[in-house]
């Protein structure tokens, strides 16, 4: 009999995640019945999304939730044959068996000189969701600036890349000097640290005094409050995060942006990559066809062991991770 380690949900979090909120646990599984698979975890992803998630998608004692690579083990379905590897929503459990309903084959010819963590990070859904986010919601067009904050993340380094490939010009916002001389070494045209500049607004003026096409916002808070002002008219706005507001034990208010809105005309948009799930094979083909040619480079912020994976959640919501934050069994 195979035993699963987990990290379970203690307590919904209330304000900044603590070591307490979680708890770790083995449980016994069974075998595999016929259409299943048992799986064991190779790679874990950390996400910013799993922090207001798990408030609207768990219960308290639920195992976290989350994106996991796995090898099939042993299997009862054929279109997960033995050796095989996938994509799991298992969450943060190290061995699973499942009735392959939530599965996803690794995409096939996979290169042999590259991780397979990149499966959850510049070829998986932070890279769909830099992509759609360009396509679907802004609409980038070739010579247009683009402003995106977060820039070093794991979504925020695509962002600026595809916006590059695209022939745009990119503006991106880090918290670290580290952060923003890796920005430039992925081609951001400008790049700033937004925890040192004296003023977001006179930084956001100085990087592209002409004003901002297109932004792409994972952030929220004042940043949001700085950029809206620095818009062209007619500007396209694509909401994909608000990291600076998850930990917040009573939500936000900001300077209401209405005004601001109506009269440059701006188009707001709330986005997640889900909605274009139908797009999401060829989509990951023209993701791993720039890496292959080196048009879009990726960093991983790689932690060892899956008892860390509480520490590497909490390193991700300060901002410790330049690139995908991952855990490697």
């Amino acid at each position: 009999m195979v035993q699963a380690k987990t990290w379970t949900l203690v307590k919904h979090f209330d304000g900044f995640p603590k070591d307490s909120d979680f708890e770790l646990k083995v449980e016994d599984l069974p075998e595999p019945k016929d259409g299943e698979v048992l799986l064991e975890a190779v790679f874990f992803s950390v996400d910013p999304y799993m922090r207001p998630f798990s408030r609207v998608r768990m219960k308290e004692g639920d195992v976290m939730i989350g994106t996991q690579v796995a090898k099939v083990l042993q299997s009862k379905n054929p279109a997960f044959p033995v050796g095989s590897h996938v994509i799991g929503r298992g969450g943060w459990r190290t061995h699973t068996v499942s009735d392959g309903a939530d599965l996803t084959p690794i995409m096939p010819d996979w290169p042999q000189d590259l991780s397979l963590s990149l499966a959850l990070g510049t070829v998986g859904m932070p890279g769909l969701t830099a992509l759609y986010g360009i396509e679907e919601v802004l609409g980038l067009q070739k010579g247009e600036t683009l402003l995106v904050n977060a820039a070093a993340g794991a979504v925020g380094t695509v962002v600026g890349q595809i916006a590059k490939i695209k022939g745009c010009k990119v503006v991106g916002s880090a918290g670290s000097d580290a952060k923003v001389a890796y920005l430039k070494e992925l081609g951001f045209d400008e790049a700033f640290n937004y925890k040192t500049v004296g003023s977001l607004d006179e930084a956001l003026k100085k990087a592209s005094p002409e004003g901002y096409d297109c932004f792409f916002e994972n952030v929220g808070g004042p940043f949001w409050t700085a950029a809206t002002q620095q818009m062209k008219n007619f500007g396209r706005i694509a909401v994909c995060g608000g990291i600076a507001t998850y930990n917040d034990t009573t939500p936000k208010t900001c300077p209401y942006p209405h005004l601001t809105m109506i009269f440059k005309q701006l188009k707001v948009e709330g986005f997640m990559q889900s909605r274009w799930e139908h797009k999401h094979p060829e989509s990951l083909k023209r993701l791993m066809g720039w890496v292959k040619e080196g048009k879009l480079k990726y960093q991983e912020h790689v932690t060892k062991g899956f008892e860390n994976m509480p520490a590497a959640f909490m390193g991700l919501l300060r901002g410790e991770n330049t690139g995908k934050a991952v855990i490697a069994v």
